[in-house]
This record gives structure tokens, sequence and C-alpha cells, in this order.
């Protein structure tokens, strides 16, 4: 009994240091795109890049099209690995939610103005095997207004160490949305990741990659 009431105290002190209009922005944000919403998707890194479209009125598994790999059409082949891979893709079990990993009663606010508020908070692991999140930071920013998250940033706070022989100097991911507007949500638009790192003290792990969200269309969702 007197474990279930620390409990209670604990989770209450927890959600006192959220302030209303940022839980009710937290209860209402996703990462990825809402359902009913076709969207293409252009990613780039180390020189390469792909360009897809998913189309939410076609059937669960036939949704995503490659549409360009390195700035051309797909060859054949090329289209049948995509398939594949899409295809195994959909089969895996999906990350942790960043809101549900956020460490609530480190929450603290670093900035505020009138149409804008920016919070910090510490990151608990998403699994048993998670040796990242103790090392990074999360950064939300608030559009007041509207009661959304407009930006999220990821960054490290020192050097870590993910997994044996793998040292990460840092890392940097900043997601930003859209503001909603009548008759559309907040929207992912971008995210960008910088990394900086070394594997067994020879191999240059450092790059960048950006996904780039664009003409988002509604949708009716398919017949079933």
């Amino acid at each position: 009994m007197r474990l279930v009431v620390l409990f209670l105290l604990i989770a209450s002190f927890a959600l006192a240091a959220v302030p209303p209009e940022f839980e009710a922005a937290l209860k209402a944000f996703r990462g990825d795109p809402p359902r009913g919403w076709s969207y293409t998707q252009t990613t780039s890194a180390e020189g390469k890049s792909t360009v897809e479209r998913y189309d939410a009125a076609r059937p669960e598994f036939d949704r995503w099209k490659l549409l360009q790999k390195d700035g051309r059409a797909p060859t054949g082949t090329e289209l049948r690995e995509y398939a594949d891979a899409r295809s195994r893709r959909s089969r895996t079990g999906t990350a942790p939610k960043l809101v549900e990993q956020l460490d609530l009663p480190t929450l603290e606010k670093i900035a505020d103005d009138a149409e804008r508020a920016t919070f910090r908070a510490k990151l608990r692991p998403g699994e048993s095997r998670d040796h990242t999140a103790p090392f990074l930071r999360a950064t939300l920013v608030l559009h007041k207004a509207t009661q959304t998250i407009e930006s999220v940033e990821l960054g490290s706070v020192s050097e870590f160490a993910p997994t044996f022989g793998v040292k990460i100097a840092s890392l940097r991911t900043l997601m930003t949305y859209s503001l909603p507007a009548t008759g559309r949500p907040t929207l992912p638009q971008k995210v960008a990741t910088r990394i900086r790192g070394r594997a067994f003290l020879v191999k240059s792990l450092d790059g960048e990659m950006s996904v780039v969200y664009s003409d988002y269309q509604h949708v009716s969702p398919p017949a079933r």
C-alpha cells in the first residue's frame, strides 16, 4: 500500500511540473504524418538520394512507391528490391514514441516569449538495450497560440558508446513541423541528423542525413 501511495505522489509531482498547454501539446503530438494524408518523402545522405511517395488511399501493403533514386528513374531491379525492403520493414515492430521517453520530472523551461516557449528534458531508455538515451537531451518548442509542438531537437551532451567499439562524439537530430491551419493539422516538414564519431578508432562515422516531407494531400481511406 505504501508503494502505491508513493508511486501516485511521484506521478502527481511529475504532472504538476508540466504546464497545461505543454501537456496538451504532448498528448496531441505525433512524429510521423497523420492517417489519411499522402505525401512525398525525399531522403538525402552521403551524396545519395531517394524520392518516395506514400499514398494513404491505397491498401496498407501497397502505399509506398519509389519515384526516383539518385536523381533518376529507378531500374526494374531497384523497384523490386525496394518493394521487398518495404515489405520486410512493415512487418517489424515500431520504435518507442519520443513523448513516452521524455523524463517529465526533469522538464525545464529554458526560453519563453509571447509566441513560443522552449522546454528541455532528459530521455528515458526506450528499451533495456538502449544505451543512448542517457546521453541525449530533448528540446521542444511549443507554439502557444495553437498549442502544438513546432520543433523537436535531440542532442548529445557528451561522448558516448552505444555499442562495443563505437564512440559517438556528437549527435544532433532536428525535427520541424508546420503549424495547423484550417482543414490542415500540424505536419512533419523535415528531419535533419548530423553525427560525428568513430568505430574501432579508425573508421569515421561522420555523416549527415535529411528527410524532407512535401506535397501533402488529404485522401479518403481505402475501402475495406
